[in-house]
């Protein structure tokens, strides 16, 4: 019995004794039902998914209304809620640091240390 092959572009079943199959140099193979599926994917590198035509575009348009904006999780409430938190910190802030001027510096003054002394190698003498 002649095995059904089916076009690795379009999705159509290829009749037997027609079609084309090619063979790619790392061994993968490909049946196309016309010159238009081959031209499509192997000289144009188009691929099957977003071209209107082909089967797989109509069950990733499926796929697509399936999980439309309404299971989309809604962010904007987090937002909201982070942009009215931080506006509350930063009032807090301001009421706790004083009006005048800068703030003064509550970080001890740092003790300097003197580098480190390099010590000297002694001088050979030489000999005469």
């Amino acid at each position: 019995m002649v095995e059904r092959r089916v076009c690795t572009f379009c999705g159509v079943e290829i009749e037997p004794g027609t079609g084309r199959m090619y063979v790619r140099k790392d061994g993968v193979t490909y049946n196309f039902c016309s010159s238009k599926c081959f031209k499509n994917l192997v000289q144009l590198g188009r691929v099957p998914r977003r071209v209107t035509w082909t089967r797989y575009y109509e069950r990733e348009k499926q796929v697509r209304l399936k999980t439309g904006p309404a299971e989309a999780p809604v962010k904007t409430r987090k937002v909201r809620k982070a942009e009215e938190q931080k506006a509350a910190e930063a009032s807090a802030k301001a009421e706790e640091t004083p009006s005048e001027g800068k703030p003064e510096k509550t970080e001890a003054p740092k003790e300097e240390k003197p580098a480190p002394k390099k010590a000297k190698a002694p001088k050979k003498e030489e000999v005469e």
